[in-house]
């Protein structure tokens, strides 16, 4: 059966009883505002598999919401939540309120800078910020040897591993694969907001990306070419308002010449969407590569 812990105090007794018993285990970690769907429970069996400990966090973080997002009305099913960690063999389930995890306000900041210089770094002000206090305070709580993200969010992804890396944290930060619905639409708490019609319209995420490493693969096609037939593409759907359509290289989210060829273009390039379908904010990616291509002559 799974444990509840809902106060600082309470996870770190549970921490500590578990280690004497087995020292040496080791912990993985995946923190979550939940709502949890297939997403989520995907990377907690993928922990379960590598780690002798899953510690689950469930906590809808205020400091990485802007002054006009959806933090009263981000979607909250405590008890669906934990049926599913159970289920899916998390050991422990770390769900504080916001007055156990900041006391009082925090006088901290942690910035990555670059890597969130983009994106949605960009467009929500201050939220990466957000991130890297709660973060940081929940590796410093649990102590993990790894912890699992979903690779939906690629920005927060790079934005976590540059912190860990430039802070020494003993974290191994864990990518895990995108999870979709059979139809291509990406899982999302968020996807709950949406109506029936806006959520086929969504479906013109997933089906632009999908499309993206052939046009890509086109002889003389630029970064700006590709950018422009993605977010073409989006458009079609009525219902779309596009907050970005970008192609960064990855891990580091550092820009490109637009005029760039991709056929010449080295390295792992991430093609990033966040598209607005009524009050709904989605976003999706694509990890792609172009510089293995060759074109016969």
């Amino acid at each position: 059966m799974i444990m509840i812990c809902r106060t600082k105090q309470q996870l770190r007794e549970a921490l500590e009883n578990k280690r004497k018993q087995k020292p040496g285990l080791t912990t993985g970690f995946v923190p979550t505002m939940g709502y949890l769907h297939e997403g989520h429970a995907s990377l907690i069996r993928r922990s379960v598999a590598e780690c002798d400990l899953t510690v689950l966090s469930i906590f809808v973080n205020p400091l990485q919401f802007g002054p006009n997002e959806d933090f009263d009305r981000y979607p909250r099913d405590e008890q669906r939540d934990l049926a599913l960690a159970e289920a899916s063999g998390a050991d422990i389930a770390f769900l504080p309120t916001v007055e156990e995890m900041y006391p009082t306000k925090p006088l901290t900041s942690i910035t990555v800078d670059v890597v969130t210089d983009r994106l949605c770094g960009a467009s929500r002000p201050g939220h990466f910020d957000g991130v890297g206090v709660v973060v940081s305070k929940l590796f410093n709580l649990v102590q993990p040897q790894r912890a699992y993200f979903g690779m939906k969010d690629a920005q927060q992804v790079a934005v976590i591993r540059r912190m860990t890396d430039d802070l020494d944290m003993p974290i191994k930060i864990v990518p895990c694969d995108i999870v979709r619905e059979p139809d291509g639409l990406a899982l999302s708490s968020r996807n709950v907001y949406l109506s029936a019609e806006e959520r086929s319209q969504a479906l013109v995420l997933s089906q632009s990306l999908a499309k993206a490493k052939s046009i890509g693969e086109t002889a003389g096609k630029t970064v700006q070419g590709l950018i422009d037939e993605v977010s073409n593409h989006i458009r079609e759907s009525q219902l779309a308002d596009i907050d970005y359509v970008e192609l960064l290289a990855y891990p580091n989210l550092t820009p490109l010449a637009p005029n760039q060829l991709l056929l010449e273009t080295p390295g792992e390039l991430l093609l990033a969407v966040a598209v607005k379908f009524g009050r709904t904010r989605l976003i999706d990616n694509r990890i792609l590569s172009f510089s293995e291509v060759t074109i016969d002559v």
